[in-house]
């Protein structure tokens, strides 16, 4: 039985023997790297800052063997880390963990349904009418508001309203 033969060691694209490949890689990505950084961070120099520090933590890790695409999914993978820690540093965001049990959705069975009814009668006209063009029905609000013969900011104000009083109106027919 034939011992295989060892792979060759995979080089690093910035070793200096390819000084060449890490510029002409650098210069192949630059552009699309700072267009997507810049995208989430709205801002140049914060977008300068994460290309090139992007770069800094990639440099090492980053394998002539592989395609451009996964180079680029690569470098774009660690763009995301890098704004995480920007943004960890800056804001000091303590992310949290998925609680599967208390973030998850009401299974279909747990949900009631509810009869509104009550809560819109006891709703002045315009309110119940809002209410109902807008969840009932589905209306966009410039439908509700034409639908109503009102602006689409008087429309908006009585939305609003209209909620409000909803609440505690259902609070009270819930608690009764």
């Amino acid at each position: 039985m034939a011992v295989p033969e060892s792979p060759p060691p995979l080089r690093v694209v910035g070793t200096p023997d390819r000084q060449s490949d890490w510029e002409s890689l650098y210069q192949e990505h630059v552009a699309p790297l700072y267009r997507y950084v810049y995208s989430r961070t709205g801002n140049t120099p914060d977008a300068e800052d994460v290309t090139s520090t992007t770069f800094l933590r990639a440099l090492p890790r980053l394998r002539s063997d592989v395609s451009s695409a996964e180079i680029g999914a690569y470098l774009r993978t660690t763009a995301r880390t890098v704004l995480a820690d920007v943004w960890r540093q800056r804001h000091g965001t303590v992310l949290m963990e998925f609680d599967e049990q208390r973030d998850a959705s009401p299974e279909p069975e747990q949900q009631r349904d509810v009869d509104v009814t009550p809560i819109l009668d006891g709703l002045p006209d315009n309110y119940r009418s809002v209410l109902e063009f807008r969840f009932l029905r589905g209306y966009s609000i410039r439908e509700t508001a034409a639908a109503m013969g009102v602006s689409v900011a008087n429309a908006k104000v009585l939305q609003l309203r209209a909620l409000r009083r909803a609440a505690t109106t259902g609070a009270s027919y819930v608690e009764g």
